[in-house]
């Protein structure tokens, strides 16, 4: 069985060996057990009410019940940019015309922005390969807009997520190096690494701060802005799926599209409800739902994905499935259909 609950100190060991994995683009899960140390510390003091806005966020993983292993995570950030600015490309149009000439031109343009400031984020979602099955990766995304829907109060009106953008096998950036590199002395991954440690400051005193014309850009660096990796592409279309738009924004170290929407318009938000729990076998007559169920119990939150069934608003739960979510027959759980297209 696997759930999903908030990270804790003895799952640093695990965490670590999961950024090891990760590889170039994930920033935000770099393997420094300091680092990652700090990030379940701000878990638990964000649980606690211990931590200011600018420092509150949220660390989930995913267990492998069998084996006790952390397998996975994902997070949440309440609030970004609050002490350092949150940096951008916002892809424009400067319009070129003469009438005297007969000239008309429409061009793209990047300028760089913080008009994401104070979004909330979804960040830091990463699978083991070997678990990279049996819906574990969507519940693993999934998870963070269940809690949203259950805890909305702790977030921001708006919420965001960057993709990864296009990178080759080597973790070089085609973007990168056609614009990044003539601005930093310095490649890609290390770029990338300081601005996910949270080291930017570089950013602001290095990059251009007028319009830089995208038709300037050579074809292979204008052909991957706003485009998202391939292997990150499922993961983009989960969270489309869920309610993220992409506005006209992109990192300014791959390009990679950032995508966005008002909590108000996220499925979970709309769609997930209350039920209450009744421990029983189900009707092997009827044909089960996937369902994301979560206990919402602010700090000992726990959540699974089951093939249940619902029967005036009641949900079936195994006795060991209860157990695991630490709820009794007649509480109430939170849930949503895994898939838009299910109830």
């Amino acid at each position: 069985m696997m759930i999903v609950r908030h990270a804790e100190h003895r799952d640093l060991d695990d965490i670590y060996q999961l950024a090891t994995k990760a590889g170039t683009g994930l920033t935000s899960l770099p393997p420094n057990k300091d680092i990652l140390s700090a990030r379940i510390e701000r878990t638990r003091n964000t649980l606690n009410g211990e931590a200011s806005k600018h420092e509150q966020g949220y660390l989930f993983v995913l267990e492998d019940q069998s084996n006790g292993r952390v397998v996975g995570v994902s997070a949440l950030e309440v609030a970004v940019g609050l002490t350092e600015p949150w940096y951008n490309f916002h892809v424009g149009t400067q319009v070129h015309a003469s009438k005297a000439l007969n000239v008309y031109k429409v061009l793209p343009t990047l300028f760089l922005s913080n008009d994401h400031t104070g979004y909330s984020e979804l960040c830091t979602l990463f699978l083991d390969p070997d678990y990279r099955h049996s819906n574990n990766g969507k519940f693993l995304s999934k998870i963070r807009f269940l809690f949203i829907a259950a805890f909305r109060q702790f977030f921001q009106q708006r919420l965001l997520a960057e993709m990864r953008g296009v990178s080759d096998e080597q973790g070089r950036s085609p973007f990168w190096n056609e614009l990044g590199k003539h601005f930093f002395n310095m490649d890609f991954s290390t770029a990338d690494y300081l601005s996910g440690i949270g080291q930017k400051v570089f950013i602001a005193e290095l990059m251009p701060r007028y319009p830089l014309y995208v038709d300037l850009l050579p074809e292979s660096a204008r052909n991957v802005i706003g485009k998202v990796h391939p292997q990150t592409l499922p993961a983009y279309h989960v969270l489309e799926a869920e309610g993220l738009r992409y506005q006209g924004y992109v990192d300014i170290f791959d390009a990679g599209p950032t995508i966005e929407a008002e909590l108000d318009d996220l499925r979970a938000v709309k769609d997930s409800r209350l039920v209450t729990v009744k421990i029983g076998a189900v009707d092997s007559k009827k044909s089960p739902s996937h369902y994301l169920v979560a206990n919402d119990a602010y700090y000992d939150y726990r959540a699974l994905l089951i093939q249940g069934q619902l029967h005036d608003e009641m949900l079936y739960l195994t006795a060991e499935q209860a157990q695991q979510l630490e709820v009794i027959e007649g509480q109430s759980v939170r849930i949503l259909a895994l898939n838009p297209l299910e109830k």
